[in-house]
């Protein structure tokens, strides 16, 4: 049975079983103890308490992180992504920890020390790239882990869904920063995101045999979802497509050829330039779709052209303007 005791600013669990060395554990939150505590005795009682770990001197929280990288992120559909973030984590002092002495606490630290330059959301996206890279270690690599530290440790609360919008004036003010972008496709990017809510990586994806021109619709084999969808292309968006097609297309081509690195330093910079206080390219998504509420689509054309396949999530990308409503209701409403 655990037992907790406080000892100063920290919390101490300890696990005993009967002929077996009792573990012992200092965590800086009660929580992070009990989750501690309860792993450790479940493991205890499929299989004992762990004998010796010196097995884990040699291996470091990197190396683990670097095998999955190599192994398993290959398999991905988000691969580039997540190399990309595993290059993060690489740099942190966390990723020179032994395995032997990688504890919930340290996790806990490491989490904590994060937060104070990142936010909740990105500590528990790294957070699951770290459990699941342990995960495998665990149960496919055959590394001698007893508990998965960073299964245990207590996740950052995330604030509600974002509902940032372009107010009134502000297009303009992108427009022109993003028209000035030594990247030429940023604008056309953040335009044609505006008028098909596709995501960055469906827009780079993107290649001129998905474009039924005659249909005036667009095929994306594969979203986020891992779902295809073909969706509607409003006038604007075809317009956009005409003025980028070269006058011999290559079908498997790129109708954006540049990378995802490249837009995300274009954007950075073109952010600099102009006062859109947290705005993030992701926000074009959310505009999107409340444009094609606020313009009179249902639920359910509006559910086609973004992917959503569930409606609270869809609603969460939604943020209709009152004003917009109330001109709406103006002018449906009989005057007597």
């Amino acid at each position: 049975m655990a037992t907790y005791r406080k000892r100063g600013s920290r919390w101490q669990a300890q696990v005993r079983r009967k002929g077996a060395q009792t573990l012992t554990r200092s965590f800086s939150t009660k929580a992070d103890a009990q989750a501690w505590a309860r792993q450790v005795e479940t493991e205890a009682d499929r299989r004992g308490l762990p004998a010796n770990r010196k097995a884990l001197d040699n291996l470091t929280v990197g190396d683990i992180v670097t095998r999955y990288r190599d192994t398993i992120t290959p398999t991905k559909k988000g691969a580039v992504r997540e190399e990309m973030a595993i290059r993060v984590l690489l740099k942190h002092e966390i990723a020179k920890l032994p395995l032997s002495v990688l504890t919930v606490g340290k996790v806990a630290a490491h989490r904590d020390l994060r937060l104070k330059t990142v936010k909740p959301s990105s500590i528990n996206r790294e957070l699951a790239l770290y459990r699941h890279a342990f995960e495998v270690a665990r149960r496919v690599w055959d590394v001698p882990l007893f508990e998965n530290p960073f299964a245990l440790v207590t996740k950052p609360k995330v604030a509600d869904g974002r509902s940032r919008r372009l107010e009134p004036g502000e297009w303009e003010l992108l427009r022109e920063t993003c028209r000035r972008s030594r990247n030429p496709y940023l604008l056309p990017m953040v335009e044609f995101g505006l008028e098909t809510a596709m995501r960055r990586g469906e827009v780079l994806r993107l290649r001129w045999r998905d474009i039924e021109w005659t249909r005036r619709t667009l095929y994306i084999p594969k979203a986020k979802n891992g779902h295809p969808r073909t969706i509607p292309l409003t006038s604007r968006a075809l317009s956009l497509l005409q003025e980028l097609k070269p006058a011999e297309v290559i079908l498997d081509a790129m109708v954006f050829p540049t990378t995802e690195d490249a837009v995300k330093m274009a954007w950075r910079r073109a952010m600099g330039r102009v006062s859109l206080p947290d705005f993030r390219y992701h926000d074009l998504r959310h505009e999107a779709v409340s444009r094609f509420f606020e313009i009179g689509l249902s639920i359910p054309e509006v559910a086609l052209i973004s992917g959503h396949r569930d409606t609270r999530m869809l609603m969460r990308y939604t943020h209709l303007r009152p004003e917009a409503v109330a001109e709406k209701l103006a002018a449906s409403i009989p005057r007597g």
